[in-house]
């Protein structure tokens, strides 16, 4: 099985087109034999890719790990953290936990910093 699929599975199962705002792409159909899935394609903004995340929780990881990690993704995505962790907030209602979070996998609409006119 693909491994982005049980995640997508369920965000089918529960009708999720859209996270806060953001799209999910929708699964159509999955071969085993092959380990591909097929789905639409979808624009800014957008949450995808879940092969770094984890369904019914979380593995073990050290206070200083989580530290850690926080303050790479706060770095990562600077002012548009809070709305991530409200994203991540969010696929956890549907006990998906994705820890392997990138601007390439939530992508927003616009720049977060629009260039200066000079």
């Amino acid at each position: 099985m693909p491994a982005n699929f049980p995640f997508y599975q369920r965000l089918r199962e529960a009708g999720v087109r859209k996270i806060l705002g953001f799209h999910v792409p929708r699964l159509f159909r999955h071969d085993d034999a092959l380990r591909v899935i097929e789905m639409d394609v979808v624009t800014r903004p957008f949450v995808l890719d879940f092969a770094g995340a984890y369904l019914g929780g979380l593995p073990e990881f050290s206070d200083e790990a989580w530290s850690m990690w926080e303050a790479q993704k706060h770095e990562q995505f600077d002012v548009r953290w809070p709305k991530v962790q409200e994203i991540l907030a969010a696929l956890e209602d549907f006990d998906i936990h994705m820890v392997d979070v990138s601007p390439s996998n939530i992508g927003f609409a616009e720049e977060a910093h629009p260039p200066a006119n000079d």
